[in-house]
C-alpha cells in the first residue's frame, strides 16, 4: 500500500484527527508522486502535445508576420490591379483622379536563348516589361558582377537592355555586356537582379527573370493574340486615396462586364503566391492535430492509472479525517502545476522546432521572418491545461468520493468510468481548440470528428469481438495458452474494449500518417513515364506550323500531340450570365474569373476516355466538357455555353464529357469543339512530345522559331520535386512527435491493467502455473489485442484518408489492399514489444511476493 502523503505533516486536532490544508497537502503528494515516477507518462503526454501544436503555431505566425510586414513590396504598391488583359482604361483614369501613381507591368514565360557564336542554348524564362517609377513599393536591387551583394537602385533597364537573374547566365554561358536574344531581337544584359520586391515573399520560381524595358516589348514579337500575359497597373498615394481607388475598384471588377479583372490590396495579397506553404501547413497542422488527439487518449490512460495506484492512499486520507473538498483541492493542485510545467516544456521545445521548419522550408519562405507573438504561448498552456482537466481529472476527483471502508474492503471504492456529461464536457473544449489550430475546418471536422467517431466504432467492435472470442475458442480441444489467454480477455471484457480501443486509435494515428505521406509522395513527385511527353511547345503561330511539325519529323518524332489553342472565357450557362458571385466554392470562382484554353479536334482525344453523351465529329454548336469541371461549375449534358473569344460571341450546347487525367503529361482541355477548324477564331498551335535525344534540337527549334515557348517539363518537374521534397522533410519531422505519442499511448494502453495481470498470475503461478506458460499467455492476449486494434484501425485509416485527401488536400487516394492486413500484423509486434517492456516485471516478481499480493486482495 502506497505512503499517506500526511504521514509526515502536522499537528493532530482535539479529536485525534489530521488536519492538513489542501495547498500543503497538494505541494506533499505532487513531491511524493514525483519521486516515485508516477506523472511520468502525464508529463510525456502534455508535453508531446503542446510541442507539436505550438512548433506548427510559432511557424504559422511568424509567416502571417513576416507576410503582413512585406505585403507593400510584395504587391509592389499599395493596391493593384491584375487582369489578363491590358488594364481598363477606368482604372487608370480613376487612379490619376484621385492623385494616384500608377506604374504597368507586364510578365509572362518565353524563352531566351544565346546567340549562335556563343552556343545558341535557349532556356525558359520569366519575362518582365517595366516603366519608369517601378515598383512603386520596395526597392529593386541589382548588382554588376556574379556573386556580389545587391545595390539598391531607382531606375529600370534602358532601352535596349535587360537585367536577368544570376542563374541565367549560367545556364546559356553568357556574361555581363553579352547579348540576350528574346522573340525578334536582341538585348544587352547589363545588369544582375539581386532583389525583386514585387515577385514573391522568398517563393520558388522556376523560371529565371527577364526584366527589360516597356518600350522594347513590342519589337520581339512575342505578344501574341493566345498569349498567356499578366498586366499588373500598382498605384500609390495617400491610405486615403488608396483606400476609395480599392472600393472603387473592387466594385467595378464585379461588374458582369469586367471579367478577368481583380484587385489585390494589403487585405487580400496575393492568395496564389501561398498555394504551397498553405498546403505545407495543413499537412503540418494535420500531424499537430494526430500529436494532439494522441496525447489526449495517453493522458485519458495514465490518468486512470494514476487514479487506480492512489485509491488506498485516498481511502487512508479519509480515515484520518481529510475531508472530500480537501483531497479533491490537492490533486487539483498537484494536475494544475503539472500541466502547468509540462506545458512550459512543451512550449519551450515547440519554440526550438519551429526554427528547423524555418530552416528545411529554407528558399520557400524568407528566413528573416520577425520575431513570434505570445499568441502561440498562451495557446500551448492553455492546451496542456485543457489536457489534464479534461481527460487527467475527471478520473483522479474520483479519489475524493473513496470510502474510508476501502481500508479494509479493498473491492470498494473502485475508479469508475467518467459520466457522459464530464466527458463530454472536456472532449467538446478539446475538439473547439483542435478546430482552432486547424486553421481549417474540413481538416479540423475530419481528423476531430472521425477519431469520435472512430473511437465508438472501435468500443463496439471491441466488445463484439471478445464476445466472439468467448463462443469460438473451445477448451476441450483449443491449446492451453490459448484458453488461458481467451479467458484472461472474457474475464475483463470492459478491459479489454479500452486496451483494443486505446490501442486502436493509437494505430490509427500513424497508420494514416504513413499512408498519407506515401500518397503525396506518390501524388506530387510522380516520375515521368518513360513514353510520357517532356516537352510543350506553345505560341507555334498557324503559318508556322507545317514548317514546325516538318522539323519534328526530321528528328524523329514521330508521336505527339498536336492542337489548336485559344483562349475565351465563360460569360453565359443557358442564357444566365455567369459571375463569382454565383458560387460558393472557391475553385468554381476562380474558373469562372479567368479565361480557359480552349482547344478544338475532328476526333476526341485517345487519351481523354468519353464519360457521358457523345462526341459527333464535325458537329457544329456542341462542345465536350472535362467531367471535373462539369461538376465543379454544376454543368450537365444539353447546357448551352456561350464563351466570349477576343470580343467574338461563341455559343454550344454540351455533347459529351471526357474523363481527364491531368497527371498524364499530355496535352489537355477543359472545354473542346468537336469540329476540324474554327476559321473565326485567333489561334496558335500547342505541341507536345517526346524530346529527341540529337543533341542542340531544342536550340535548333528555338532558333527556327523565336516566337515559340518551348517548356522543358522534365526540369521544371524536377525543381517542383525539390521544393516538395522540402515539405515532406518538415512533416517528417514533426512526425516523430506523432509517433512518439502514439508509442505513449501503446505504453500506457498495454500496462493500464498491470496490477490485474500480476493479481491473477499471481494466482496461477501460485497453484503451479509454470512462468514459460504464462509468458505464452501474455503474448497470445497481447498478439490478439493488438492484431484487432491493428486491422480496424487500418480500414479507418483508408476512410479518413480518403475524406481527406479528397476534401482537404485535393489529390487521389491510392490506398491498397494490403493496407488492413499489414496494419494488423504491425499493431501485434508493437503490443508485443509495449507489452515486453511495460510487463516484463510482472513475471520477474519473486513468488513469495506474488503470493503476498494475491493474499492481500
Amino acid at each position: 500500500m502506497p505512503a499517506s502523503p500526511a504521514s509526515a505533516s502536522s499537528q493532530d486536532s482535539p479529536t485525534g484527527r489530521i488536519s492538513v490544508p489542501w495547498a500543503r497537502l497538494g505541494w506533499r503528494t505532487l513531491w511524493r508522486d514525483l519521486r516515485a515516477g508516477e506523472l511520468r507518462l502525464l508529463m510525456v503526454a502534455v508535453t508531446l502535445a503542446v510541442a507539436a501544436l505550438t512548433s506548427v503555431g510559432f511557424f504559422a505566425d511568424r509567416l502571417q508576420g513576416g507576410l503582413a510586414r512585406d505585403a507593400l513590396q510584395l504587391l509592389g504598391g499599395d493596391a493593384v490591379v491584375a487582369s489578363d488583359n491590358p488594364t481598363p482604361v477606368a482604372f487608370v483614369e480613376q487612379a490619376r483622379a484621385l492623385g494616384l501613381t500608377g506604374v504597368t507591368t507586364l510578365s509572362f514565360p518565353t524563352m531566351g536563348r544565346a546567340p549562335d557564336l556563343q552556343g545558341g542554348a535557349s532556356r525558359l524564362v520569366a519575362l518582365k516589361s517595366v516603366e519608369p517609377g517601378y515598383p512603386l513599393r520596395g526597392r529593386l536591387q541589382v548588382a554588376d558582377a556574379p556573386q556580389r551583394p545587391g545595390i539598391p537602385t531607382q531606375s529600370i533597364p534602358a532601352q535596349g537592355e535587360v537585367w536577368v537573374d544570376a542563374p541565367l547566365l549560367e545556364s546559356l554561358a553568357l556574361q555581363l555586356g553579352d547579348f540576350l536574344l528574346l522573340g525578334d531581337t536582341q538585348l544587352r544584359i547589363t545588369r544582375i537582379i539581386t532583389l525583386e520586391p514585387d515577385r514573391g515573399a522568398g517563393f520558388m520560381n522556376f523560371a529565371p527573370r527577364v526584366m527589360l524595358n516597356a518600350m522594347d516589348l513590342p519589337a520581339t514579337g512575342l505578344v501574341q493574340p493566345a498569349s498567356r500575359i499578366t498586366y499588373r497597373f500598382a498605384v500609390a498615394g495617400t491610405p486615403d486615396a488608396v483606400k476609395r481607388f480599392t472600393a472603387w475598384a473592387s466594385a467595378a471588377a464585379a461588374e458582369p462586364g469586367m471579367r478577368g479583372v481583380r484587385v489585390e490590396s494589403l487585405d487580400s495579397g496575393r492568395p496564389e503566391m501561398r498555394q504551397t506553404l498553405d498546403r505545407a501547413q495543413k499537412f503540418l497542422n494535420l500531424v499537430a492535430l494526430l500529436a494532439a488527439l494522441l496525447s489526449a487518449v495517453a493522458v485519458a490512460l495514465a490518468a486512470r492509472g494514476f487514479a487506480n495506484e492512489h485509491l488506498d492512499a485516498a481511502a487512508l486520507l479519509r480515515v484520518l479525517g481529510q475531508s472530500q473538498r480537501t483531497i479533491a483541492g490537492a490533486y487539483v493542485m498537484e494536475f494544475a502545476l503539472v500541466g502547468l510545467f509540462a506545458s512550459a516544456l512543451g512550449v519551450l521545445l515547440g519554440f526550438a522546432v519551429h526554427h528547423v521548419f524555418v530552416l528545411l522550408l529554407a528558399g520557400l519562405v524568407e528566413s528573416a521572418l520577425p520575431a513570434a507573438s505570445l499568441w502561440p504561448v498562451a495557446f500551448g498552456v492553455g492546451v496542456g491545461l485543457t489536457l489534464m482537466c479534461a481527460f487527467g481529472l475527471p478520473p483522479v476527483l474520483q479519489l475524493a468520493q473513496v470510502p474510508p471502508l476501502r481500508v479494509i474492503r479493498r473491492d470498494l471504492g473502485n475508479v469508475r468510468p467518467t459520466s457522459l456529461a464530464v466527458l463530454g464536457l472536456g472532449v467538446a473544449g478539446f475538439a473547439a481548440l483542435l478546430l482552432v489550430v486547424s486553421r481549417d475546418w474540413k481538416l479540423g471536422a475530419i481528423a476531430v470528428g472521425g477519431f469520435a467517431a472512430a473511437a465508438l466504432l472501435f468500443a463496439a467492435l471491441a466488445w463484439a469481438a471478445v464476445g466472439l472470442l468467448r463462443k469460438s475458442v473451445r477448451e476441450t480441444t483449443a491449446p492451453r495458452w490459448l484458453v488461458l489467454a481467451t479467458r484472461q480477455i472474457a474475464a475483463r471484457p470492459a478491459y479489454a474494449v479500452v486496451q483494443v480501443s486505446s490501442l486502436a486509435v493509437g494505430l490509427l494515428a500513424l497508420v494514416l500518417l504513413v499512408l498519407l505521406r506515401t500518397d503525396l509522395i506518390a501524388s506530387w513527385q510522380r516520375a515521368t513515364p518513360a513514353t510520357a511527353p517532356n516537352r510543350f511547345v506553345i505560341n507555334i503561330l498557324p503559318d508556322q506550323a507545317e514548317a514546325f511539325r516538318q522539323m519534328l519529323q526530321r528528328a524523329g518524332v514521330a508521336q505527339y500531340d498536336w492542337y489548336p489553342m485559344f483562349r475565351g472565357r465563360l460569360v453565359a450557362i443557358n442564357d444566365r450570365p455567369v459571375g463569382m458571385d454565383d458560387y460558393e466554392d472557391d475553385r468554381a470562382k476562380r474558373l469562372v474569373d479567368r479565361e480557359f484554353n480552349l482547344s478544338n479536334a475532328h476526333d476526341a482525344p485517345e487519351h481523354n476516355p468519353i464519360v457521358g453523351g457523345r462526341w459527333t465529329p464535325d458537329e457544329h454548336g456542341a462542345v465536350s466538357v472535362e467531367e471535373g469541371i462539369a461538376k465543379t461549375l454544376g454543368l450537365k449534358l444539353g447546357d448551352r455555353l456561350r464563351f466570349d473569344i477576343a470580343g467574338v460571341q461563341s455559343e454550344a450546347r454540351i455533347t459529351s464529357l471526357r474523363q481527364v487525367d491531368w497527371s498524364s503529361m499530355r496535352a489537355n482541355f477543359f472545354v473542346m469543339y468537336p469540329v476540324a477548324q474554327m476559321p473565326d477564331v485567333p489561334y496558335t498551335y500547342l505541341a507536345a512530345y517526346r524530346a529527341p535525344q540529337q543533341p542542340g534540337f531544342d536550340n535548333a527549334l528555338v532558333h527556327a522559331f523565336p516566337n515559340i515557348t518551348n517548356v522543358d517539363m522534365s526540369a521544371t518537374l524536377a525543381q517542383v520535386q525539390g521544393v516538395l521534397a522540402q515539405v515532406i522533410r518538415a512533416v517528417e519531422f514533426l512526425f516523430a512527435f506523432t509517433l512518439a505519442a502514439g508509442l505513449v499511448v501503446l505504453f500506457a494502453a498495454v500496462t493500464a491493467t498491470r496490477e490485474e495481470r500480476a493479481r491473477e498470475f499471481a494466482i496461477m503461478r501460485a497453484v503451479g502455473a509454470r512462468a514459460s506458460l504464462l509468458r505464452q499467455v501474455q503474448r497470445a492476449e497481447l498478439a490478439g489485442v493488438g492484431l484487432l486494434a491493428g486491422f480496424l484501425a487500418s480500414c479507418v485509416a483508408v476512410a479518413v484518408g480518403w475524406a481527406l485527401a479528397r476534401y482537404v488536400f485535393d489529390f487521389s487516394w491510392t490506398a491498397q489492399f494490403w493496407v488492413p492486413i499489414a496494419g494488423a500484423l504491425a499493431g501485434a509486434l508493437l503490443a508485443l514489444a509495449a507489452g515486453w517492456w511495460g510487463l516484463r516485471e510482472v513475471l520477474r516478481r519473486p513468488v513469495v511476493q506474488t503470493l503476498r499480493s494475491a493474499a492481500q486482495e
